[in-house]
């Protein structure tokens, strides 16, 4: 299974936080999936960072590849039609970074890992 992680479970997944499920941490350790992390996600916490409301460990352009090397974790970059496809979703979540990750989990034939119950809307594959 491909599974994308959203944003938060990317970060609570790098810092252990027990926000993180049961389920998505036994989806996310299960060897037979395959998990990435979007570049709006890398985007959106860069962003985060540089406000003042996110503090990581490091800058992002070290924390970002760093957990995502030591997690197996693979970039899944942004392109045209995932962004097409974002923007012909009904307007459920305002959140752009979301609505992205939405169309791109559509698009790709991913399982989205998210707490958002906001997504649960959508027609896509979610676990949390």
């Amino acid at each position: 299974m491909k599974l994308l992680l959203d944003t938060c479970t990317f970060l609570w997944l790098a810092e252990d936080d027990s926000r993180l499920s049961d389920k998505a941490r036994e989806l996310f350790q299960d060897a037979a999936n395959q998990a990435f992390l979007s570049a709006s996600s890398a985007w959106e916490i860069s962003l985060k960072h540089a406000l003042g409301k996110l503090t990581l460990a490091e800058p992002p352009e070290v924390f970002i590849p760093h957990m995502r090397q030591i997690h197996f974790i693979e970039s899944l970059p942004v392109t045209e039609g995932d962004s097409i496809r974002a923007g012909g979703l009904p307007l459920l979540h305002r959140d752009p970074f979301d609505r992205l990750l939405v169309g791109q989990a559509i698009r790709h034939g991913c399982v989205l890992l998210t707490p958002d119950p906001l997504i649960q809307q959508y027609p896509v594959g979610f676990a949390w």
